[in-house]
């Protein structure tokens, strides 16, 4: 099993990929059969790494100047805690809603569980009102 160390440096290296958008180091980060959770985001099933790595770059088409701070990452086991902040422009659509041109800054939460030395699972939440509020997309 990995270390806290360890999975310290893998949340690092996930989040250095992330904000780089340098999808291809994933590759040694996070598993083949990789499951993220997310009642936030319903329609989109995460059940490998390219199924993330799609995730994000539609998220990059969406806010193609996002970035993800790992604000507070707290290790115990084999699970990581996150408490992120996440920062962006809408210039694409965003499911249903067209580009805004409005810039959003909201905070989430995931748990990972590392398996292999790989980010294996993740469980992640944000409140999609404070979202589409910031960005325009809800009735006055």
């Amino acid at each position: 099993m990995a270390d806290a160390a360890q999975i310290r440096d893998l949340i690092k290296r996930l989040e250095d990929a992330m904000n780089s958008r340098e999808l291809a180091l994933l590759d040694d980060i996070v598993a083949d059969d990789f499951v993220r959770h997310c009642q936030a985001t319903p329609d989109f099933d995460v059940r490998s790494r390219e199924d993330f790595k799609e995730f994000l770059r539609q998220n990059t088409a969406s806010f193609p100047d996002n970035v993800q701070t790992f604000v507070q990452v707290v290790v115990e086991g084999d699970r990581a805690g996150i408490w992120t902040t996440y920062e962006g422009t809408q210039e694409g659509p965003l499911g249903p809603f067209p580009a805004s041109g409005k810039k959003v800054s909201f905070d989430f939460g995931g748990i990972f569980r590392v398996e292999d030395g790989k980010l294996a699972e993740l469980w992640v939440t944000w409140d999609n009102m404070v979202i589409l509020g910031q960005l325009g997309h809800l009735p006055g």
